[in-house]
């Protein structure tokens, strides 16, 4: 928003990032289609005409570029024409084809109501990096709304609809061509050459006789261009990574640097049909991960659940990502299927399985809750060891997924769980027991969205409702639209149950002829039960298994970690997460110890808070440059970002690691802050900030040691490096179960 007096003016800010197209033929003969859309092409009604204003070629024929205009009929209400006193709107296209290296460029912007309103798209064609009989294509483009009329949110809605529709039109128009090109004996173009002459494209068609009589024009502009995007729909081999993969093997790839792209063909297949604007969310999320966090970012099946559980806002969607990708780093999530072996109490009493899958292919898990003593699980084993055991599950059902879409051959991203009430009653409502149900379902609305396909709840009593009253805050309203409620009998007719699964896999419990394994439960035997004290032991120790600590960092009172070095040639190593806010990062040096924070919690050097703690040593008489030092210069830290670094000491004596608050700073022309820089510091709740670290101190030989198969990264002794990807340093120099290794849900 742009304040200007007390008028307070919208300024509205789209953007689009294509994944990659592959169009299986080579680069002449697509740029010999692609000349055949101009001057106009009856495919693109509401591209009008062009007309070339710009015309060179260089010396040895190698490289032309053209420069034209073009005009759009934009299907607008005709009061916003009116208001807007036009009929077309025209842009300015540049296009540079390098015939030697075989690329177009293409660079569009708008010249209409470019004071108003200013639209930028780049495209490019390209030769594919792995087959060079194929060709491949990107754009990116971007919308800025600045003001129109009062009518910015209407202009929007029908710039970005008119986009998406011509992006998703897209692999009819270079398609067509070809096709047209191949039913007049045109298969092959010749590749330039320097001893060679470059044969012409084939001439365009001639214009419409319906074109309306304004000067004739040549090349479809910014919206125009993207009409060629897309890619024929037999193709079965796609990019990633730069290397050719057949799909049933895609999956097992892991993603690596942000080169990585996204190929159209891999969207399709893997995670469904979506739409240009929704493709644009997840590749840019995806690029921004992988800028942020080196390499160790989910797959794109666990992004795109993120999203569509935000409805594609990319500014919420990656508040919540990133949030719950620290708590799996924290809590070691990505291992638990290969650490975590459930209790026996669990595997006799726990009366939950998975048991085949359902008619769209969705993994089927089973829970007989009416069966299930909730009160002598809890009892017997905690809440915490519940809650890891109900993640284990999720956890499979991930896996699950990934199998079913190979199997089936289509993108099964979510399961369908079949809940059996029959024996449910007031004994389930125990107090504790509703209260570990209630965290288990905060935790997986928060970690697992959009992995529930179909909930189908059979045989609910009348106690349900109560339950039901309980519990159903805490559930996404998403998610609660996936709900099936049957009472009594009612799921064994038609719409029930034989709607959703096979009835040759129907339980036998339910009236169906399959057997399952799910076990029928119980009561847990009292001597199975432990302690309160034993409990809490149990559950501390299940959750405090990391080697990160968490702290919360508030404006003016930063987080600060004392450091103790006795060899004046050690090593200082970190590893560090923003889970919240922007932080400075900052390491200093001082020869007296500093006084270590008082127990009161609300005293002036410690501010507890839940989720982390915060600690101040650097005493507020202490003077910068005469009682300590810095020893590095500041780093500014993103929310988001994951920071790992070292610092290899000069002196004996007390190094203390700060991260603070980062301070909005305020326009060099005036004193009051700038718009931008308020709303980022009102994103921050409370002032707060949180951070998640690990550090430890190496000896110098150790160091050496450790850094003998890392010399590429560089300097190792500066902040301004702390980005270079110190976790294969952590990897060489802790445990396996401490190192950055990637996770399992890592591509």
């Amino acid at each position: 928003m742009t304040v200007v007096g007390v008028a307070v003016i919208p300024i509205m800010v789209q953007k689009y990032q294509s994944p990659v197209r592959v169009y299986k033929h080579p680069f002449e003969l697509v740029m010999a289609a692609y000349e055949r859309r101009f001057p106009t092409c009856h495919l693109i009604p509401m591209f009008v005409a062009s007309d070339v204003m710009v015309e060179e070629t260089s010396e040895d024929g190698s490289t032309h570029r053209v420069e034209r205009r073009c005009a759009l009929d934009v299907d607008a209400p005709r009061l916003l024409k009116r208001i807007a006193g036009v009929d077309y709107v025209y842009f300015i296209q540049k296009n540079t084809l390098n015939r030697k290296e075989r690329t177009l460029h293409i660079e569009s912007h708008n010249e209409t109501f470019s004071n108003r309103v200013i639209i930028h798209e780049t495209c490019c064609y390209s030769v594919h990096p792995e087959n060079e009989a194929w060709t491949c294509f990107e754009q990116t483009a971007s919308l800025d709304i600045k003001s129109f009329f009062g009518f910015e949110s209407t202009v929007e809605k029908i710039a970005m609809k008119q986009y998406a529709s011509s992006i998703k039109k897209g692999k009819e128009i270079i398609e067509y061509y070809l096709k047209e090109l191949e039913d007049e004996g045109i298969s092959y173009v010749p590749r330039w050459a320097p001893s060679t002459i470059s044969l012409p494209p084939p001439k365009p068609t001639s214009p419409s006789t319906n074109a309306p009589d304004i000067p004739s024009l040549t090349v479809t502009p910014a919206v125009c261009v993207s009409l060629s995007s897309d890619v024929k729909d037999s193709c079965q081999d796609v990019k990633l990574d730069g290397t050719i993969l057949q799909t049933d093997s895609l999956s097992e790839i892991l993603a690596g640097t942000p080169e990585d792209k996204l190929d159209a063909d891999y969207i399709k297949r893997y995670l469904g049909d979506l739409t240009p604007l929704q493709e644009s969310c997840l590749i840019r999320l995806r690029k921004w991960l992988q800028e942020t966090h080196k390499g160790k970012i989910p797959k794109d099946e666990h992004i795109l659940r993120f999203l569509r559980a935000r409805d594609f806002n990319m500014d919420r969607a990656r508040e919540i990502l990133c949030q719950s990708l620290t708590w799996r780093k924290q809590h070691q999530v990505d291992y638990l299927l290969e650490t975590w072996t459930s209790p026996q109490v669990l595997q006799d009493y726990y009366t939950g399985g998975w048991h085949h899958h359902d008619r769209d292919g969705r993994p089927l898990y089973i829970l007989r809750l009416g069966q299930m003593d909730t009160k002598g699980l809890v009892r017997a084993l905690g809440e915490e060891s519940l809650l890891r055991h109900v993640l284990s599950i999720n956890e499979e059902g991930l896996r699950r997924c990934e199998e079913n879409t190979k199997v089936f051959g289509r993108p099964i991203s979510c399961w369908t769980c079949l809940v059996d009430l029959d024996g449910l009653n007031m004994r389930h409502l125990w107090r504790p027991g509703v209260k570990a149900l209630l965290r288990i379902i905060e935790v997986v609305e928060a970690n697992y969205p959009e992995t529930l396909g179909r909930l189908l709840i059979l045989r609910a009593p009348r106690v349900f409702p109560v339950l039901w009253t309980l519990v159903s805050p805490f559930i996404d309203e998403n998610t609660r639209k996936k709900f099936l409620i049957y009472a009594g009998n009612d799921y064994q007719g038609t719409g029930g149950l034989v709607d959703y699964i096979d009835k040759e896999i129907i339980p036998d419990f339910l009236g169906g002829e399959c057997m399952c394994e799910v076990p029928e439960g119980g009561l847990v035997p009292k001597s199975m039960y432990r302690t309160p004290e034993e409990l809490e032991n149990e559950d501390v120790r299940l959750w405090t298994e990391t080697i990160y600590q968490s702290a919360s960092i508030f404006k003016g009172a930063p987080h600060e970690l004392l450091i103790e070095i006795i060899d004046a040639s050690s090593v200082i190593t970190w590893d560090f997460d923003v889970c919240k806010g922007d932080i400075v990062f900052n390491i200093y040096h001082s020869k007296r110890a500093p006084q270590l924070p008082r127990k009161d919690p609300l005293g002036a050097h410690g501010i507890t808070s839940p989720g982390g703690n915060n600690v101040q040593l650097i005493d507020k008489s202490w003077t910068l440059g005469q009682d300590y030092s810095m020893v590095e210069s500041p780093l500014t830290c993103k929310e988001g970002e994951s920071v790992q670094g070292s610092h290899i000491t000069r002196w004996p004596g007390f190094y203390i690691l700060q991260w603070r608050f980062h301070s909005m700073p305020a326009c060099s022309s005036t004193n009051m802050p700038r718009m931008d820089d308020v709303l980022a510091t009102l994103q921050v709740s409370s002032h707060k900030c949180k951070v998640m670290y690990y550090t430890e101190v190496l000896g110098s030989e150790d160091f050496r040691t450790a850094c003998c198969d890392v010399q590429s990264l560089g300097s190792m002794t500066s902040l301004e490096s702390s980005h270079s990807g110190f976790s294969q340093l952590s990897a060489a120099t802790t445990s396996s179960s401490q190192s950055q290794s990637s996770s399992m849900i890592s591509r």
